[in-house]
């Protein structure tokens, strides 16, 4: 019967119940001392409670159990999920990643949790400061078993491959070019419908939100209005074989068993929501005249730092635009950067290095390495005829870039076997045009 249907607004005060249960929210309180169809009232904060208002977030849930109903928690492997940063030697290449590999069914069967690989990162969960960055490459649905993360918010973006996500708030589609948002501690179980590949930026120690636009002025870039969070659905589901909830916390996974479905919440309101947006929907703005922008007016979402001006961490896309800059070398600039940027290609070829930067695949670019187009891109773009053209047409490729210093694992750098070890290769061409009787 279930239609899969949304609200629309980022960071909105929402409201939402399951109409097979209408009434189930309480009127005019959040904890009455009976709730309607006798349900659970239980709240999930996002911040201290003592949070200034326009930061603080929190939700009511009204639930048939609540979710302190389970047996203790006990270790559960990681696999490839990490947040040892000193597995080997840090490496200040310029790194650049083939696509990475979906194992065969027959062959490893891989859940959402199962094929979660930490490629980079940098701080660490229990001083709530960090970020890490993974690959999810899996092939089955998970069964029986949600993930919550104690660390912190996952960002989610498939590259190959449909993810139906159901949360204790309702159920989301999010598809490639789309990206989704769990924030820290709610509860999540991915389906996928074959072959699925993608990429997580995780932040510890502060959520994301919409960048200010400062000058740009009231409208523009990521709208709020476009920005979708799911509406209340419940099942009442016994599970007599066991439902196992898994807690990420402190870098490690932890699973305990109860006999019932988690997403048993039959109504909840507050602002602290899990969402999705569509990368299609993105305002772009660009150089109308002459010169580059920085790339920080591709900002989709920025979880801060407490220093002002200063991401914790950005995500940035470079979706199809108008080129239009006179006088100008269009392609991205050679650049050393204070930041760190990892890149990751959902479709088409990237302006830059059309070859090698593959869909699926990534690069990491430490800080104050040099990178930029690589020789056959700067070649053409030199000498191209300066006309309005269309940037990216077909292509979405985006960043994850931070004011930390990203390690890479040890999975990274070795095991993944996916490391392209040519990529200098690709600078190597470029040539001297130096003249010094010529301007």
């Amino acid at each position: 019967w279930f239609i899969l249907q949304y609200m629309s607004g980022f960071g909105n005060e929402h409201v939402s119940e399951d109409p097979r249960c209408p009434g189930a929210l309480p009127e005019g309180q959040n904890n009455p001392q009976v709730c309607p169809y006798g349900l659970y009232a239980e709240q999930l904060s996002g911040s201290a409670f003592t949070c200034p208002r326009p930061t603080n977030k929190r939700s009511w849930l009204y639930r048939i159990l609540p979710s302190v109903c389970h047996k203790p928690f006990k270790p559960l492997k990681e696999g490839h999920l990490t947040h040892d940063w000193d597995e080997v030697e840090p490496d200040p290449n310029q790194l650049r990643w083939k696509p990475f590999e979906i194992p065969k069914v027959p062959q490893n069967k891989l859940d959402f949790v199962s094929g979660l690989h930490t490629l980079c990162g940098a701080g660490e969960p229990r001083g709530r400061n960090g970020i890490a960055v993974h690959i999810f490459i899996c092939n089955t649905s998970m069964l029986n078993r949600c993930l919550y993360n104690s660390d912190g918010d996952f960002l989610i973006v498939p590259q190959q491959g449909k993810l139906l996500i159901t949360t204790e708030f309702g159920k989301m589609l999010v598809e490639p070019n789309e990206i989704c948002v769990i924030q820290q501690g709610m509860r999540f179980s991915v389906e996928v419908f074959g072959e699925t590949r993608g990429y997580i930026l995780e932040v510890y120690g502060a959520h994301f939100e919409l960048p200010d636009l400062g000058p740009i002025g009231a409208n523009g870039l990521a709208n709020p209005r476009d920005f979708l969070v799911p509406v209340a659905w419940y099942e009442d589901r016994q599970v007599p074989g066991g439902y196992t909830v898994i807690s990420k916390y402190q870098g490690k996974l932890f699973a305990a068993q109860q006999d019932f479905s988690p997403f048993n919440v039959v109504a909840w309101h507050g602002n602290y929501t899990p969402y999705k947006y569509h990368l299609e929907k993105f305002m772009v703005i660009n150089s109308v005249a002459f010169d580059h922008a920085d790339p920080s007016i591709f900002t989709v979402l920025t979880a801060k730092s407490t220093r002002p001006g200063v991401a914790l961490a950005d995500f940035v896309i470079f979706p199809p635009r108008w080129g239009v800059a006179n006088n100008t070398f269009r392609p991205p600039y050679y650049h050393r950067n204070c930041m760190s940027e990892f890149m990751g290609l959902i479709k088409g070829h990237y302006e830059a290095k059309e070859e090698g930067f593959q869909p699926g695949g990534g690069s990491l670019h430490s800080m104050m390495t040099p990178h930029g187009p690589d020789a056959d891109c700067f070649e053409k773009a030199s000498k191209a005829k300066l006309e309005p053209e269309r940037v990216a047409e077909g292509t979405m490729a985006f960043m994850f870039e931070s004011s930390l210093s990203l390690a890479v694992t040890k999975w990274g750098l070795q095991t993944s076997n996916c490391l392209d070890k040519n990529y200098y290769k690709c600078w190597e061409p470029l040539k001297s045009h130096f003249n010094s009787k010529c301007k």
